[in-house]
């Protein structure tokens, strides 16, 4: 494994520009919502018309909320690896935690006003887009390039990615609530079942793709190392089929029972991360090192939250009608 390389000023700079543009969005947004909010005692105020209450929308914001905190504690872990050499290391941080604020609130009692949820997750989005765009210049940096080698130590691309998905799930159960009854919201001129059915298929099969490559590098050595890459790929492929099939309403337990099996996945995969950190060298006594050293512990939830977007997108595709 060849040294990490040393980011450029060029590169900081970028980065403390990135994180100058985070903060004073949080900032603002922050302020927004603070004017907005209601005063003790005083009348809850409805931030969404009563069509936004339906399940899709909650559950569509708590996996968005759910995929930011696998974000964030996986981004938080790594980049302290990193000491952070780079500002822009800090920029994640802030913009999927307030993304977290905006999709816990939405799923449980819609206090803040909606334009601050939307722009919380538009930063989010664009938080993620930046940050694959580094990703993208540490793996293409190293000798070697986009070899196999710099692909499984670089920076990893689908941390970044997945803050990008989590902020276009926000948006898209904004608009699903904003809607009073599904039936004329849009999305990428789909109707919003579709279009967010190809969308968790799409983050399904990059997320598989990650979890390939890093197995692969870890040899496969448990078996049940194979699980998360045999049985989301199902999930990816029963989800795509539900987006391009004329079927609107087609009753699809399959394909549900499915995305159930891949959520427990998630869950499970803590437990043999958490499995995996014990084995290191004194195990959870030296936690500060084996957490960093071990299997991400926050990686596998991220099937959990996909698969959670997928039901809430069935239920939408179901009523589509085409």
């Amino acid at each position: 494994m060849s040294p990490r390389p040393v980011d450029t000023a060029a590169a900081k700079l970028a980065g403390a520009g990135v994180l100058a543009a985070v903060v004073l969005a949080a900032g603002r947004l922050l302020a927004q919502g603070l004017r907005r909010l209601p005063l003790p005692h005083g009348p809850v105020p409805r931030s969404r018309p009563p069509g936004a209450w339906r399940r899709e929308s909650r559950d569509l914001h708590a996996a968005a909320a759910a995929l930011c905190a696998s974000v964030l504690a996986d981004s938080a872990v790594e980049h302290y690896r990193g000491s952070f050499e780079n500002p822009g290391m800090v920029a994640p941080l802030a913009a999927s935690a307030l993304a977290i604020v905006a999709g816990i609130d939405a799923a449980i009692a819609a206090r803040l006003p909606s334009p601050m949820r939307r722009g919380g997750y538009r930063l989010a989005a664009a938080v993620g887009a930046a940050g694959l765009g580094f990703h993208l210049y540490d793996v293409q940096r190293r000798p070697g390039g986009f070899g196999w080698l710099n692909l499984f130590y670089a920076a990893p691309l689908g941390a970044p990615a997945a803050l990008v998905l989590a902020g276009i799930l926000g948006l898209a159960a904004e608009r699903v609530g904003a809607d009073s009854d599904g039936a004329s919201a849009r999305m990428a001129g789909l109707p919003p079942g579709r279009a967010l059915c190809a969308v968790v298929a799409a983050g399904l099969a990059g997320t598989v793709g990650e979890v390939a490559l890093l197995h692969y590098r870890g040899s496969f050595q448990n078996p049940f190392m194979w699980l998360p890459v045999s049985l989301p790929p199902v999930a990816a492929a029963l989800t795509a089929k539900a987006a391009i099939d004329r079927s609107g309403r087609r009753d699809r337990r399959f394909t549900r029972a499915w995305l159930w099996l891949t959520a427990l996945l998630g869950v499970g995969g803590v437990g043999f991360h958490a499995w995996g950190v014990s084995r290191a060298m004194a195990g959870w006594r030296n936690w500060r090192q084996n957490l960093l050293d071990g299997p991400p512990l926050p990686a596998p939830p991220a099937f959990s939250a996909l698969a959670l977007a997928g039901l809430a997108a069935l239920r939408l595709r179901e009523r589509d009608g085409g």
